[in-house]
């Protein structure tokens, strides 16, 4: 068994920009950074839209999985997710993940359609394979950090410090080729590897 997810890759762009973000954050929080409070932040090699977490996944459904999302994937035309706003789950007052990604306004666009719709396909498709369905629902979006102790004091400062309150332009993340991804996790954080794309 490996632990898997299917994405989408982000450009060098975006990548840099979201470093900019995580930056400016962690200057921003210094001062107010307490001892109770623990984050982990996301490395420039891991920035990735998560399109469908797998976990536990067995080795001889990699291929049939290209097969099948190679077809899920012809179906449906290129999208744009403009990443336009920083937000926390599951809510702001106690994040325990911030991150970036599309605008309220942008959810009811035709765009969003079509990723539902796209999303929709590969979840069907993946519980066609076997795999138990996925009852959250999709949120695209970028992992900027995750909260691991202090919620609570980081909510308060976000509260505050109006962070979440104006617009970003960090550029769009393109739904082209999707990607099979392993991740093997280590104390040091998930190390990714790239196991098939389809276009």
């Amino acid at each position: 068994m490996i632990r898997t997810f299917l994405a989408v890759e982000v450009s060098d762009e975006v990548r840099t920009g979201i470093l900019q973000v995580q930056e400016d954050l962690k200057q921003r929080l210094a001062g107010h950074l307490t001892q109770d409070i623990r984050m982990a932040w996301g490395q420039s090699n891991s920035f990735h839209l998560t399109l469908r977490f797998l976990g536990n996944t067995d080795k001889q459904l990699v291929d049939p999985m290209r097969e099948a999302m190679a077809i899920v994937r012809r179906s449906h035309q290129t999208i744009q997710i403009p990443l336009d706003r920083l937000q926390a789950f599951p809510n702001l007052q106690k994040p325990r993940v911030l991150w970036v990604g599309p605008s309220e306004q942008w959810r009811k666009s035709d765009a969003a359609r079509q990723l539902t719709a796209l999303h929709r396909e590969i979840e069907a498709c993946c519980h066609s394979l076997g795999f138990p369905p996925d009852d959250k629902p999709f949120s695209p979006h970028l992992t900027l950090a995750r909260i691991k102790s202090g919620e609570r004091q980081v909510g308060q400062w976000l509260a505050q410090s109006g962070v979440c309150d104006g617009p970003l332009s960090l550029g769009e993340v393109r739904i082209g080729p999707l990607v099979l991804v392993k991740s093997h996790l280590r104390p040091t954080g998930p190390v990714y590897t790239k196991l098939w794309e389809v276009e």
